[in-house]
This record gives structure tokens, sequence and C-alpha cells, in this order.
């Protein structure tokens, strides 16, 4: 397809009441995107060379969305509602720029495949005028039937209006479909709205278009490609439908899951062959894994790297800008945030790393903490190669470590410690002979007395 050229316009101007939502219904996400980046992504990835959206409630929300997924795209308003031609021809000065193809979407279907486009497209360069969408159900009840006559699509009749014989259909209307582009305007402008709601349905062109002795077809794709989202539980079942898929991907591309069905992935996750997940792991946007890491159990990673054989978890968190090296390792109940954690660099336990570079091979003891923010700005925490830093320690940052240098346990460290140095930051221990008994006994004197008290009133 690469040499033919094609618009994607994208029907995004649906109210979505029945979300119950005040966010336009295109901008719910799916896998951490918004359902209308799905389909602009999509389109683009079929091989389409312009987009066009059409919007309506929330226009200027979803226009940014569409544009952050192609900043070139053709932004048009309906302010009516008439019927999916009408919506279609208010970007007739996209149409009329000239195109090979015009792939007509929908804001709402964010499952829909390259792929699926892609033999929509195929149809029209075997010399289809219109090529519609399609999928087979055990369970038509609904749907528009796709009617067909030696090889060719001869309409598409609404349930209410078919035979006895056409009810037995189950190949259905998926609502997608593509035009060419020549014929495009000519075909859904003669278009009319003689039927019971006054309005222009764009699947009228299939029989305007045999009517014509043009060739009409339809690309059988799999159902969840035309799935619409128009509810909250529906936007449930796409995620899952979502996740289901790319999990699949990933088992497929060498990644380990032991529990697939409890990882959770965002739409740009990239993880590496030979990669662990164990169960109840959380992707969210941004995260590249390279090749045999480990991510152990309850992990959250957002906007984060992993290099190749790190190690995380279980119980790790890492936040954005969190940047582990080869070989490196983050363990239980610590969180990485805005920082880099050097090759073979560790962080084992219960420890805050933010704003921070650990350098390589360096060992941050159990409930560390860099103290990054005195409340209006955040200030780094440089720690160097091979350095040791003991458990229970504070960096209140601005700070730097040392390479090699070694910060005893329970330290709070104000000031830069210089390269193999050791640093204390504690104050020295006293030790008070029998006064823990001479506590006890006060403290129990107390409870006694208050009890007491609670008894007479």
């Amino acid at each position: 397809m690469s040499e033919r050229t094609c618009l994607s316009i994208i029907l995004a101007a649906g109210e979505g009441t029945r979300m119950k939502s005040a966010l336009p219904k295109v901008l719910h996400k799916v896998a951490g995107l918004p359902m209308v980046g799905h389909v602009v992504k999509a389109a683009l990835e079929a091989g389409s060379t312009a987009v066009a959206a059409v919007v309506g409630h929330g226009a200027e929300a979803v226009a940014d969305e569409v544009r952050t997924a192609s900043p070139d795209a053709a932004v048009s308003v309906q302010d009516k509602r008439l019927g999916t031609a009408h919506a279609v021809l208010a970007a007739r000065e996209a149409i009329a720029a000239g195109y090979d193809d015009i792939l007509i979407m929908f804001g709402d279907t964010p499952l829909v495949e390259p792929a699926a486009l892609g033999r929509a497209r195929a149809l029209l360069a075997e010399g289809a005028a219109v090529a519609v969408m399609g999928f087979r159900t055990d369970r038509p009840n609904g749907y528009g039937r796709l009617i067909e006559k030696d090889g060719e699509l001869e309409a598409i009749r609404e349930e209410r209006d078919c035979t006895d014989e056409e009810r037995a259909i189950n190949f259905c209307n998926g609502g997608l479909m593509a035009i060419d582009g020549r014929l495009a305007l000519d075909l859904i402008e003669a278009v009319g709205n003689g039927n019971a709601k006054g309005e222009y349905y764009l699947t009228d062109i299939v029989e305007i278009a045999r009517a014509r002795g043009l060739h009409v077809g339809a690309a059988e794709v799999a159902f969840d490609n035309v799935l619409g989202v128009n509810t909250m539980a529906e936007l449930a079942e796409a995620e899952a439908l979502w996740q289901a898929r790319r999990r699949q991907d990933l088992l497929l591309s060498g990644v380990t899951m032991i529990d697939p069905a409890t990882v959770y992935l965002s739409h740009d996750t990239k993880i590496g062959a030979d990669t662990l997940i164990e169960p109840n792991v959380f992707f969210g946007p941004g995260v590249s894994v390279a090749g045999g890491a480990i991510i152990h159990a309850f992990s959250h990673l957002t906007q984060a790297r992993l290099g190749e054989g790190a190690e995380i978890g279980p119980f790790a968190r890492l936040r954005p800008g969190a940047d582990l090296a080869e070989g490196s390792k983050v363990g239980n109940f610590c969180e990485i945030k805005a920082a880099h954690v050097g090759p073979g660099a560790k962080v084992n336990h219960l420890s805050y790393i933010g704003d921070a570079t650990v350098g390589a091979k360096a060992n941050i003891g159990a409930g560390t903490i860099t103290c990054n923010y005195d409340g209006y700005n955040k200030y780094r925490t440089e720690i160097g190669a091979g350095a040791f830093i003991g458990s229970n320690t504070s960096l209140v940052a601005p700070v730097s470590v040392g390479n090699s240098a070694y910060v005893a346990s329970g330290s709070v460290v104000t000031d830069d410690v210089p390269d193999d140095a050791l640093a204390f930051g504690r104050a020295r221990q006293t030790t008070k002979e029998g006064r823990a008994r001479d506590l006890r006994a006060r403290y129990q004197a107390e409870k006694d007395r208050r009890r007491a008290e609670k008894s007479k009133a």
C-alpha cells in the first residue's frame, strides 16, 4: 500500500452520554492511551498519509489528542449530528485534496488493528469502489447484516429491515469502511435522508455504488477490531481484550510471565526477551525493559528504564525518571524517582532514592533516603562508584558521597564526603545503667493512675 495515498477520517464527535462521564468519550483511556489515540496510531501504521478528525463534544481537547498522535491532522467540527454521512462530509476539504484511499474510522474503536485496515484498503487496490469491514458472530442479533452475492456486497441491511432469510446471516456490519478517494465525495453527497430519523447514513453508499455498476466488497475482520465503546462496562471489556492481545504478543516474543492475567501493560510498554515477570506487576506509560531483567511481584513502574539483567522488587516502585543500568538491583519496598542507578549497584531494602545518581557497584543500605526536597526546591544527591551507604542513613541534598567512600549506619549526612573517606553523622551513644527499670516503673505508675481516675468517673 506504500504507493497509494490514504486519508483516514476519524469520527469523534459523539457526546458519549452513556459513559456517564464529563470526559469526552473518545478521551477515555485503554492501556493508558485515549481511545482516539489508538485509532490514529492504527491509521498511521496502516499507511495513512493524512489524518482528518471530525469533532464535536469536547472539540478542543479531542483535537489536541489527535494532533498529539498526528501533528498535521486536519480537524473539522460537526455542529449538528445528522448521521454518519453528514459527519464525514464535515471533512469535505480534506477529502477534496485528493487521495487514492479514504478510510472511515470511529474514535471509540480502540482495538482496530493496522492489518485489518490493510485488508479493506487491499480491496480498493483490487478495484472496489467501497470496502466495508465486517465480522462474523454466532449471535448476530442487533447488528446490520452484510448481504453478499457472487462475491459482491449488495447491501447493508439493518436487522429491522431484514427478511427471515437475511436474519440468519452471521456476517455483520462493523461500521468501518474504505472508499475510493476519486469517488468518495460524489458517493457520499448522493446519500439522502429519506428514513424514519431523517439522517444521512453512510451505509447507503453501498447500494448507491452498486446502482452505478461499481464494485463493492467486504473485508472480514475479527470482532474486536470493530468493537465500539459506549459505556464504562464496554471500556473495561476493551481494556481486557487489549491486555490479553498484548500479553500474548510478549509471550510469543520470549518474555516469561508466571501469571499473565495479573500483569497490566501500557500502550507503549517495551520488554526484551528473556525478561521474567512475576504476578501482579503494573507497567504505566513510558516503560522500557531490556532483555534478561527480573521483575518480582507487586512492582509498579512508570516512565522508567531497566537495563539488561536489572532486577527489581518485590514491591518496588519506579517513578518517572528511574533509570536502572545493567545488572543493577532495586529490592523490596524501595522507591526510585528521577535517579540513575549505575551498573551493578544495589538498593536492596526499604529505601527512597530520588533526584540522585548512584555510581556503579555502590551499595545502599536498608532505610536510606535521599532528602531531596526542602519544601520549595528539589536538589540532587551524587553517590560515587563503589560507595557504601550504611543502613538508616539520610543524605540531605545537595550532597555528594565520593567513590569508594563509606557512610556509617544511622548517619545524617549534610556535607560532601570525599573519595575513600569514612563519614559519621550521628550523636555519640550514651548508656544509663538501670534507667530502663526506672522508666518502666514510672510508666506503670502513670498507667495505674489513669485507670483509677477512669474507674472513679
